[in-house]
């Protein structure tokens, strides 16, 4: 199966560059802030492809195919162009994720930045490996000596837009500074320590997953934003949930979620 994940990941990626920092044709999916383009769907058809060849009686959650239910213990989640908006205007802050779950637990997950050539990979209590060399624990840095990443989308709800700005206000105060890509790449920069964590309020079960076991196994956490587990429930509901979440080492989580 991680064979399978590696194969899927460069392939899809390979495919992406052939597509990349060229005029694209774009759509609009469920908001201004969600776009799709043909590099997406192509991307997504060949990882399902490769999917579907090894292990036909799996079941498949893609951001573009929706849920394959083959009532399979085993399912891949899918995400085969994380950074749309950047790739299409030609940042290259973008790539693509699968996770593998044993019912409703990840417990495989990989990130493949193309442009940079750079591979993750991740399993339950065996660590996260960045092209074969395995990446060291988390440091213990704090807020004020971290940069961290915060990102959202505009929402409809009044509400929900000043409970965000109240966050990010907070967040401003409290850290080093802000940086933020809006794609796998903030979180992979938790994961590398490069960044203290991550807030974002707009993602999907594809969008977080793979970085979940990415982040865990080098000692870090990617919560809900009130600071619980997160909770997958693999059915046909899921694809239409919203994750809010927050990553980083234990006592950066505490400090922005207090």
């Amino acid at each position: 199966m991680k064979d399978t994940l590696i194969f899927a990941l460069k392939s899809s990626g390979n495919l992406l560059l052939n597509y990349f920092d060229k005029p694209l044709k774009t759509k609009c999916k469920e908001s201004q802030s969600s776009i799709v383009t043909e590099a997406d769907i192509d991307s997504d058809k060949i990882i399902i492809d490769i999917i579907r060849k090894k292990f036909p009686e799996h079941n498949i959650i893609s951001e573009e195919s929706g849920f394959i239910n083959n009532a399979s213990e085993y399912t891949w989640v899918i995400d085969p162009l994380d950074g749309t908006s950047n790739f299409a205007v030609g940042i290259p802050w973008f790539g693509v994720l699968i996770s593998l779950f044993v019912h409703n637990t990840p417990v495989m997950g990989g990130a493949y930045l193309p442009v940079q050539d750079s591979l993750y990979i991740a399993e339950n209590d065996k660590g996260t490996f960045k092209n074969g060399t395995r990446l060291p624990a988390l440091p213990n840095k704090d807020l004020k000596e971290s940069l961290i990443a915060l990102c959202m989308d505009y929402p409809e709800d009044r509400n929900t837009l000043e409970t965000n700005m109240k966050i990010y206000k907070r967040v401003i105060s409290r850290s080093r500074n802000q940086r933020a890509t809006n794609s796998l790449i903030d979180f992979i920069y938790v994961a590398e320590g490069k960044f203290g964590g991550v807030i974002n309020f707009n993602t999907r079960i594809w969008d977080i997953s793979a970085l979940k076991v990415i982040i865990s196994e080098t000692g870090g956490r990617l919560l809900d934003i009130s600071g619980d587990e997160l909770q997958f429930s693999l059915d046909e509901d899921i694809i239409k949930k919203n994750f809010p979440v927050i990553a980083g080492n234990d006592q950066i989580i505490a400090s922005l979620i207090s």
